[in-house]
């Protein structure tokens, strides 16, 4: 099954970028498809100093929804917004006072990959960071959520040595230039003993496997230069991580149930990984018959409004975004963003936003002009209460809505 790869340089453009993000691209670009991959062959989408959000959104999207491994190589620059002040990618338009609408929030790239495993899910990132985005992940982490793995570096702007340069990234380029791609793991650390030798700086250091606990975020910390050098528990190793199975083989296929055939649920299994190859394997109804089974014991356990019991009903929403039931995914979004605002949750909050957002979405995908005029009024008034980012989202509900019951 061949791989995919995306490739993401960003930065913006003037007196704001702090780092070069873009000169990394030509070297991985001389890379082979498949060595990228670590796969046969593999499909590479690059995306150089984008301006859109919405379109990296796009192709991050596609890129997670593709079946068989996906690995992503991030370069670029975080900054925080100033009404979150949660972590954004900048992208070429962004400045200090427009980030949160023109930069790529952190928390989308985790909940795009949030359905797939960390067995085939790579994350390798290079990222400079202002002092406000250095101090928010050194005292946090990066959250890339707990089905991908992650490696790279963190690393405090230069200050007045101009800008930075993603010397991790050509690092990184530069091994895989040979023709071969060790595990993600070894790459990384052959990466990180060329920069050290370079004089570049580590900065923090990610090295993550997928199931992390949220205050083990980095392997080790030689921060900033002066400061004195720390470290944390390191993170489990492959086979260890709580939670996850070790690495399997066959990406799984042999613990998807077969069609009419009793579907258990086992503990020591990644529920995510079997969810993944049914939908992969074409089996969506299996798939979303996994995760209900999962939802009714997240609620049991822990309260419908819990997060344990939200995130299964977002996993299902998404199912059915994969099934093409964009009506049972617009109602599924629906009830979520409803379910956390009840909850007290802001509606600016990024969990709240997301799901009016994939509610607007796959409204407009809705063919039947009957279910479309019934949902549509539920999803004007959570716009009217969540505009979200983009402007003009409530208008264009309403205006679509005035077309289907002008409709005959």
């Amino acid at each position: 099954m061949p791989g995919t790869v995306l490739l993401l340089a960003a930065s913006p453009v003037g007196r704001g970028r702090l780092v070069d993000a873009a000169g990394v691209l030509p070297v991985l670009a001389a890379v082979a498809p498949a060595v990228l991959s670590g796969t046969d062959t593999a499909n590479v989408v690059e995306l150089a100093d984008p301006l859109e959000p919405q379109a990296v959104l796009t192709r991050l999207r596609a890129a997670a929804a593709a079946p068989g491994p996906l690995t992503v190589y991030i370069a670029g620059q975080l900054q925080l917004d100033r009404r979150q002040r949660l972590p954004h990618l900048a992208l070429a338009r962004t400045t200090a006072a427009t980030v949160r609408y023109t930069g790529l929030p952190w928390h989308w790239i985790r909940e795009e990959l949030r359905l797939r495993s960390a067995v085939d899910t790579g994350l390798v990132v290079d990222l400079h960071a202002d002092g406000e985005a250095w101090q928010y992940v050194a005292e946090r982490g990066l959250d890339c959520g707990p089905n991908s793995a992650v490696y790279g570096r963190v690393v405090a702007a230069g200050g007045r040595r101009g800008v930075g340069e993603p010397a991790y990234m050509k690092a990184v380029a530069t091994l895989l230039r040979s023709g071969y791609r060790p595990p993600l793991g070894q790459l990384h650390e052959q990466a990180l003993a060329r920069v050290g030798d370079s004089g570049a700086g580590r900065g923090l250091v990610l090295a993550v496997t997928g199931g992390h606990a949220p205050g083990h975020p980095f392997s080790h910390l030689p921060t900033r230069p002066g400061s004195p050098q720390a470290r944390t528990t390191p993170p489990p190793g492959p086979d260890h991580s709580p939670g996850l199975p070790g690495p399997e083989p066959n990406h799984h296929a042999a613990l998807v149930p077969e069609p009419n055939t009793r579907i258990g649920i086992d503990s020591t299994q990644d529920p995510h990984a079997l969810i993944s190859a049914a939908v992969q394997a074409g089996r969506h109804a299996d798939a979303d018959v996994l995760a209900a089974r999962h939802e009714q014991f997240a609620v049991r356990d822990h309260g419908p409004v819990s997060d344990e019991a939200l995130h299964w009903a977002e996993v299902r929403a998404d199912l059915a975004m994969f099934a093409g039931d964009a009506v049972r995914s617009c109602r599924a979004w629906l009830a979520v963003g409803r379910t956390r605002l009840s909850a007290g949750q802001a509606v600016d909050s990024p969990a709240v936003e997301a799901a009016v957002d994939r509610a607007h979405h796959q409204w407009g995908r809705i063919t039947d002009a009957v279910a479309a005029r019934e949902l549509g009024p539920a999803l004007a008034e959570l716009r009217l209460r969540v505009p979200g980012r983009r402007s003009g989202a409530l208008e264009n509900v309403q205006q679509h809505l005035r077309q289907l019951q002008a409709a005959p």
